[in-house]
């Protein structure tokens, strides 16, 4: 895991008698801007020669902050460091914390049937639609059983899932049994389960992980992690958890002024203003509550100090309201 203190961006040109060739690369420390520079100034002269070499490489990396991109870690503020840990300000302002061993797994509850299922459902009854209409040579009744079709897929779906979720006593509850599914199968294993607006976050507390450790990748699947956060811990050879309210869950709308990190000096006023409001504002809710542990008991010590950091400052023992 490689959280940098210090970012910079180089841009170097070769011309040559067809065509220009402008190659733009990021650097990185957290020694001082200026080994940023060079950092950057160094990549980019490396991708400019392999472009020239025929390589197809992007000329720009994209400027976005926590996207699993290959080769560019974690482009955040950092708020803080604890020890391998560090806490970070996303693009949408939350702090969120980025540890290099200790596993945390984030659930998203399905909302609404997946696009696969609706899908398969339209195929099962338009394909006998076609048929019949095929069979009666009637176009009226070919169009007739397609718009019926296409009303059942878009209706029944919706209706079924909810028929699903009531019958097995709600999204919650199916997550808690594949929990306690993957329990059953590895009894060394400790969990602690923590309830969030939109889901669940598991924390493994038995021993630490790498995060190309096979066994958290068939943990996230037994679990049902994630995917896009799965492919950014692998990615990002780390795990994650966010530690404050999402903004427009306490009524802060809109991000202006935050930019992608670094912003420029002009804008750190803006900037340190609106995080001031909202951490203001923020202080008054939770990102998860604490619900249960399941397993072992074990608690390795490696991962003690990270499981105090986080249930602290998430507000995972509070009673505040979770955002």
């Amino acid at each position: 895991m490689i959280v940098p203190q210090y970012w910079a961006e180089a841009r170097v040109q070769h011309k040559g008698r067809r065509r220009q060739i402008t190659v733009r690369r990021f650097g990185w420390s957290d020694a001082s801007q200026t080994e940023a520079q060079a950092h950057a100034e160094r990549r980019a002269w490396q991708a400019l020669e392999d472009v020239r070499d025929g390589e197809p490489l992007a000329r720009r990396e994209p400027r976005v902050p926590y996207n699993g991109a290959e080769g560019v870690p974690i482009r955040e503020e950092v708020v803080e460091r604890h020890g391998a840990s560090v806490i970070t300000r996303n693009a949408y302002g939350a702090r969120c914390l980025n540890t290099p061993d200790v596993l945390f797994v984030d659930i998203d509850f399905q909302q609404g049937p997946s696009q696969r299922f609706a899908q398969g459902l339209f195929a099962a009854i338009a394909l006998p639609a076609l048929l019949l209409g095929w069979l009666l040579q009637s176009a009226t009744l070919l169009a007739a059983l397609l718009c019926l079709a296409l009303f059942v897929a878009s209706v029944l779906p919706e209706r079924l899932h909810g028929l699903f979720l009531a019958f097995h006593g709600g999204a919650g509850a199916l997550a808690r049994r594949r929990v306690g599914r993957f329990l059953a199968a590895h009894p060394e294993w400790n969990l602690r389960l923590y309830r969030t607006p939109a889901g669940m976050r598991v924390l493994a507390t038995q021993r630490t992980f790498a995060s190309d450790d096979p066994a958290v990748a068939a943990c996230f699947a037994a679990l049902g992690a994630d995917p896009l956060y799965a492919r950014m811990c692998l990615r990002q050879r780390c795990f994650r958890a966010r530690l404050s309210a999402k903004p427009w869950r306490i009524g802060i709308a809109g991000r202006r002024g935050l930019g992608h990190w670094p912003v420029a000096a002009e804008r750190l006023p803006l900037r340190r203003h609106w995080v001031e409001r909202y951490e203001a504002r923020a202080q008054d809710y939770a990102a998860c509550r604490f619900v249960e542990s399941l397993g072992s008991g074990v608690i390795d010590p490696a991962v003690a100090a990270v499981l105090r950091l986080h249930d602290e400052l998430s507000g995972a023992g509070s009673q505040r309201p979770l955002a």
